[in-house]
């Protein structure tokens, strides 16, 4: 694996989930996201596109969902993101529709990075979801 997909795999290990609302960690759910695919950067256009088709896959699975941002820990860089009350096997199968490196899978609090499309990595723990959480008023708007 080269050095720039090391450095996302470490970077994908400290993620900042921005909510507008706690979620329930007593349920499994996948924080997904259709936004730059294989890390490829795109337009805003581009990745509000393929953020309006996944998340029309996620309306057609009937499952709960809501929206969140997933960033850095320093906001330079934001996702918009979908958690997603489906079991491991589906969202692992979204993700890789939409051509993500990564999920993060959370389960009985703990969240898990997952890897979709990244061959040569290893699911890694990462502790309790609500470590990584932070409740916003509202979700920023996305322009970069």
């Amino acid at each position: 694996m080269d050095n720039m997909t090391q450095d996302l795999w470490q970077h994908y290990q400290t993620p900042l989930f921005l909510l507008t609302q706690a979620l329930s960690c007593d349920f499994s759910f996948a924080v997904i996201t259709a936004h730059n695919p294989a890390s490829t950067l795109l337009t805003p256009s581009q990745n509000r596109l393929l953020d309006r088709q996944l998340l029309r896959e996620i309306e057609l699975l009937g499952s709960p969902y809501r929206a969140l941002i997933g960033a850095s820990p320093d906001l330079s860089h934001m996702e918009k993101s979908w958690a997603v009350f489906i079991d491991r096997s589906m969202a692992l199968q979204l993700g890789k529709k939409f051509n993500q490196y990564a999920i993060y899978m959370v389960e009985q609090g703990e969240v898990s990075l997952v890897p979709c499309t990244l061959a040569g990595q290893t699911e890694v723990c990462l502790g309790r979801f609500n470590d990584y959480v932070r409740l916003v008023y509202e979700l920023p708007d996305l322009v970069t």
